[in-house]
């Protein structure tokens, strides 16, 4: 007998978690709609975790978004003129918690760069010291509206900056946007100690602006408090059964139906419930 193969045994080897994966992707999907299905399909043979195949699905949407879709628009942005006295700046900053600001000159069409928070710990400490934004400010990095927004997550990753300012084809200022912003599209919301009197919803996760990943159990009324909908809360205690209702069958996984304006699409089920949703709400108009 030989013992060329000493490790071998009358039965298949247990297949690793590699070997899992590649047979979950074979044949390989040929565009976005049905790699979302092969990585479904992956966490309902327990070859990934609900969590991972939400964050897949994140770096998916990502691939496809542009910056214009994540950003902050220019109406909501918290900025701080360039000639601000501290007594005024010191309270402004605590109160927005934020830890940077575009500072601006005549208006938000002219940013002289962006403040850090913690360069003002200097002033707070030496009152006698005066302030002089135009010292500290650091150079603010501008992109286009139409950047790509996996390709802005790389560079804030390479070049260590942590905020952009975004313009519009004309060079006006259109909005901001920050890394969190883009990790948050695929880890799901990052919450710190001032987002506490904030909604509540463990079950909806923004994908972009008007795309959301939404557990099917989700109640009604949280579902109608997140998206200001108004869907009939005595219809049923879950936003699955808003669905059932509306399909009138149990729906499979792709299936798409649209109820009060709002599209639904099962990216989650089997036989017997649906467990995950992505709703997408009707644009605005211009």
């Amino acid at each position: 007998m030989s013992d060329d193969n000493p490790h071998s045994t009358n039965g298949s080897a247990p297949k690793g978690w590699i070997d899992k994966i590649k047979d979950t992707f074979s044949p390989e999907p040929t565009n976005h709609e049905e790699l979302v299905d092969v990585i479904t399909e992956a966490e309902l043979n327990a070859v990934i975790n609900p969590q991972t195949r939400e964050m897949i699905e994140g770096v998916i949407e990502v691939n496809k978004m542009k910056v214009r879709d994540i950003m902050i628009p220019r109406a909501q942005m918290i900025t701080i003129d360039v000639n601000a006295a501290a007594d005024t700046l010191l309270p402004q900053v605590i109160d927005s918690a934020h830890s940077r600001f575009p500072v601006i000159s005549e208006d938000k069409d002219h940013i002289e760069g962006i403040l850090l928070a913690k360069d003002l710990l200097a002033y707070v400490y030496k009152q006698e010291q005066e302030l002089v934004l135009k010292e500290i400010l650091r150079d603010a990095v501008i992109v286009p509206e139409s950047k790509r927004v996996d390709v802005l997550l790389k560079d804030f990753r390479q070049q260590r900056y942590h905020m952009a300012i975004v313009v519009d084809e004309y060079g006006g200022v259109s909005g901001l946007v920050t890394i969190e912003d883009i990790l948050e599209l695929i880890v799901g919301e990052i919450e710190d100690e001032h987002d506490a009197d904030e909604i509540e919803t463990d079950g909806i996760r923004p994908l972009n602006k008007s795309t959301y990943s939404v557990k099917a159990l989700t109640p009604v009324s949280e579902f109608n408090t997140f998206f200001a909908s108004q869907f009939n809360e005595d219809d049923a205690d879950t936003i699955a059964g808003i669905v059932l209702k509306g399909f009138g069958h149990m729906p499979q996984t792709g299936d798409k139906i649209t109820l009060n304006d709002i599209e639904f699409k099962v990216t989650n089920s089997d036989k017997r419930r649906i467990q995950q949703l992505k709703v997408t709400l009707p644009e605005e108009p211009n």
